[in-house]
């Protein structure tokens, strides 16, 4: 029987101090509360001054990060960013996107590998939309990068964290998809929009979503820091992508909700500016080293993974 609690996994056989930057995300809360549940000494960083010993300074745009504080950390995980659709992309918005992760990245990275004990994982978080719009065709972690300011974005991202591989830490890269939550991310504004009969699909509908439910995502996590062998981007989506088509019918299936409305593409672009781009784009993305590596899905199908969420 699945787990009734997405933000439950499987607790690790060997307890850790681990250091999370981005703990206060949708993410790094479900993360957070998994690890500290399950015995591990959990160390959140933190911008403003620190409230108990479990927490470090640090200020990714200064360069900064208490270190001593991080000695004796099993695992380095980079959660941090600022939000992909809180706000329209205007130039000062996107100079911000990048430097909460590059900079961030970049502070960690380095002070990770400057320890003299280094920690034996850094763990970074990154996006699918490291492939750009895909089509109808299917990507892997064996694909390229795409063209456009999330993908040039990404490679940046992943790119910061050079010290830590150079200094010999396996470095594995988490490109996320889209989480279903109601916490947080795409679904926290979408649920309510479907409940009350108001959803619909977003331009034609048949652009890919890759998604994943919180459950597994904070699973795959805790995978990639145990799996030795896992070092490189790692992709955490659901093993079967569905369109924006397919996905809008299972929401309505699920909430018993009739999906009648739709956004037309122009007035998304008006609304939304360049992020219309993202949202009306199709990524296929495939799990295939998550797969390969051992990891098994609690919630593989969209509709129990809408239900997870709901729970």
């Amino acid at each position: 029987m699945a787990p009734t609690d997405p933000e439950q996994s499987a607790p690790s056989s060997r307890r850790s101090r681990i250091a999370v930057a981005g703990a206060s995300g949708l993410i790094g809360t479900a993360l957070t509360r998994a690890l500290a549940d399950d015995g591990h000494e959990v160390v959140r960083l933190v911008r403003r001054a620190p409230r108990t010993q479990q927490e470090v300074r640090w200020d990714p745009k200064k360069g900064y990060v208490d270190t001593a504080e991080l000695a004796g950390c099993d695992a380095v995980v980079n959660l941090a960013g600022a939000g992909i659709g809180d706000r329209r992309w205007t130039d000062a918005y996107k100079q911000e996107l990048r430097d909460s992760r590059v900079l961030g990245t970049t502070t960690l990275a380095e002070a990770a590998a400057s320890l003299d004990e280094p920690p034996r994982v850094f763990l970074c978080a990154s996006a699918i939309g490291y492939y750009g719009d895909t089509g109808q065709r299917a990507v892997d972690e064996s694909a390229p990068s795409g063209e456009g300011f999330l993908p040039s974005l990404c490679v940046e991202w992943e790119g910061a964290a050079a010290a830590a591989h150079t200094a010999g830490i396996r470095t594995v890269f988490a490109r996320n998809g889209l989480v279903v939550a109601r916490e947080g991310g795409a679904w926290q504004r979408m649920f309510p929009l479907f409940k009350a009969g108001l959803g619909g699909r977003l331009g034609d509908g048949r652009q890919y979503w890759s998604y994943i439910s919180l459950h597994d995502a904070v699973a795959a996590l805790r995978h990639l820091l145990d799996t030795e062998s896992l070092a490189g981007p790692v992709n955490l989506t659901a093993p079967d992508p569905l369109t924006n088509r397919e996905v809008t019918a299972a929401m309505g299936r699920v909430l018993r909700r009739p999906t009648l409305f739709a956004a037309p593409a122009p007035a998304l672009r008006v609304v939304l500016g360049e992020m219309a781009g993202d949202v009306l784009g199709s990524q296929r993305v495939l799990p295939t080293r998550l797969l390969e590596s051992g990891f098994s899905f609690a919630f593989p199908g969209i509709e129990e993974t809408l239900r997870a969420a709901l729970r």
